[in-house]
């Protein structure tokens, strides 16, 4: 286990050692990883420089969309990179903060999805206080606990995986450095990471799913009150689209850590990963801007303002 000190690097595996596909999927990527760093940054700008969007369903999506800009600039860069490079290499160092940037960025997505449908709660449920429920100080404190609180399970991930002796291969079986494939490489016991990664995927992606799943179910019971069809409609739109979004990206997550150490499937690891690390900050900002006339108002704005100043 002492040989550990003369590795220095993993090598990434990737998806494909063929070269037509090498070539097709770095097309795919980067047109991914344009979309994911367009759209987000649009949503960003469009909602902060239109003061009639200034509410805490916005407040929100804003911080959605920096954690899927940040996700996407935490992956798709490197991906892009070994695409196109014969030597698939990436350093330890640079290996365990990819790893630990990434699945902080997971858990904030997970923790901030709690705190949307929490907000769409208190809207259709309790519309005569939602102004005092969801103030901006409020609003501003879950934000800041969404980001606080997402930083524990992965800083103790990253402190334990950096504690592991790795004696044997230092290939890993994907395309970025994600926590299950680096435990498979580990020639120490990892008990210890298979019980934090555990407990991790049970208190931020189990409860906050069963969370946001009850927020919902009182959000539809409320809505079924509402005797017009079109109250009906209206209501349901606010929410649809947070719905679709939750519903992708907890499936993914959950199944890509519910079981890490042995019991890992890397390929269908690397297909699940793909889903929440590079489609998932694609779709985002699409599902919501094209259910959501105030955001596309927004949107035609800035392409107004920035083709005026071209």
């Amino acid at each position: 286990m002492s040989n550990w000190t003369l590795v220095t690097e993993f090598v990434l595996k990737g998806f494909s050692e063929t070269p037509q596909f090498q070539v097709l999927f770095f097309i795919l990527f980067l047109f991914l990883y344009i979309m994911a760093i367009c759209g987000n940054s649009l949503i960003v700008v469009a909602i902060s420089f239109s003061p009639g969007l200034h509410t805490p369903m916005y407040f929100f999506l804003v911080n959605l969309a920096m954690i899927d800009f940040f996700c996407a600039c935490t992956i798709l860069p490197k991906l892009l990179e070994i695409l196109v490079v014969e030597k698939r290499t990436i350093s330890y160092v640079g290996c365990i903060t990819q790893l630990f940037f990434l699945s902080w960025f997971v858990v904030a997505e997970l923790l901030l999805f709690s705190a949307m449908a929490y907000d769409r709660y208190v809207a259709i449920c309790h519309p005569l206080h939602y102004s005092s429920m969801m103030s901006p100080r409020v609003c501003v404190g879950m934000v800041g606990a969404v980001w606080g609180i997402s930083l524990l399970g992965p800083g103790a991930n990253a402190i334990l995986i950096s504690q592991l002796n790795f004696c044997g291969s230092h290939v890993i079986d994907h395309f970025f450095c994600e926590i299950p494939p680096v435990l498979l490489l580990s020639c120490s016991s990892t008990y210890p990471n298979d019980v934090v990664t555990l407990l991790a995927d049970i208190f931020y992606a189990m409860f906050d799913f069963l969370f946001t799943m009850m927020s919902y179910g009182f959000i539809i019971s409320t809505i079924m009150k509402i005797r017009t069809a079109e109250g009906k409609r209206r209501a349901f739109s606010t929410c649809s689209s947070h719905l679709i979004v939750v519903t992708m990206y907890y499936s993914t997550v959950i199944y890509t850590y519910q079981t890490p150490g042995s019991s890992y499937s890397p390929q269908a690891g690397k297909v699940m990963s793909v889903l929440y690390s590079t489609v998932s900050p694609t779709l985002n900002p699409l599902i919501y801007t094209l259910r959501n006339k105030d955001v596309k108002t927004a949107l035609k704005k800035v392409f107004t303002f920035l083709a005026e100043k071209l």
